[in-house]
């Protein structure tokens, strides 16, 4: 009688639990969905829009992959204690300068990956900025499913040896909605041998 009782309490430990990560789940992707709409508003607002002009008028809102946990990866990353300061290649002959922080190394689908870290030096004494981590990427969607010259993904320095590195929140650069922008080139060493089926997917105009 105590074992069947036993199983029992095991059980419901187990469905709460189960339970409980579909909750956080669920409130993960609501979250996402949100920042999702509140983008698309932004965009349609001609004073904060990056469209061009002539997009604006047709624009219903940006495509994305589903939502989905699996890509929002807990990345263990080594950073570099004499990190070297670069000149970024963009798509004009601006060369903003960034510290390579890192390197990041995590698994997709049972494939190793990894990605350079970068900081923006003209943001890191701007506030809201300090930790402020840019991960740019390509990947085997990029020119198919997603913008071909690839996307970006902004990070936060965390204590440890990991960074979150949240694929669902990858973003097109704004060179691809108006060539007045100049935007940041992922170097060749961010290309992932995977499909990163999640995040903004190539602007449809």
């Amino acid at each position: 009688m105590r074992g069947i009782f036993t199983c029992i309490i095991l059980f419901a430990l187990i469905t709460a639990s189960f339970g409980q990560k579909s909750k956080t789940d669920k409130d993960y992707i609501k979250s996402v969905i949100k920042e999702r709409k509140e983008k698309d508003k932004e965009f349609i607002d001609a004073d904060n829009s990056p469209l061009d002009p002539k997009y604006r008028k047709s624009f219903s809102g940006l495509n994305y992959f589903k939502v989905d946990p699996y890509w929002r990866i807990n990345a263990r990353i080594e950073t570099n204690e004499k990190p070297d300061t670069i000149k970024m290649k963009t798509t004009t002959e601006r060369l903003p300068l960034y510290i390579v922080y890192g390197k990041a190394y995590f698994t997709v689908n049972g494939n190793s990956c990894e990605l350079t870290i970068y900081r923006n030096v003209g943001l890191m004494s701007k506030p809201g900025y300090e930790d402020y981590l840019f991960v740019p990427f390509r990947d085997k969607t990029s020119g198919e499913k997603s913008y071909g010259g690839g996307r970006y993904v902004d990070a936060r320095i965390m204590e440890g040896d990991h960074v979150i590195i949240d694929f669902n929140k990858a973003y097109n650069p704004y060179c691809v909605y108006s060539k007045k922008y100049s935007c940041p080139v992922p170097p060749s060493e961010n290309y992932l041998e995977v499909e990163v089926t999640a995040g903004e997917k190539d602007f449809a105009h």
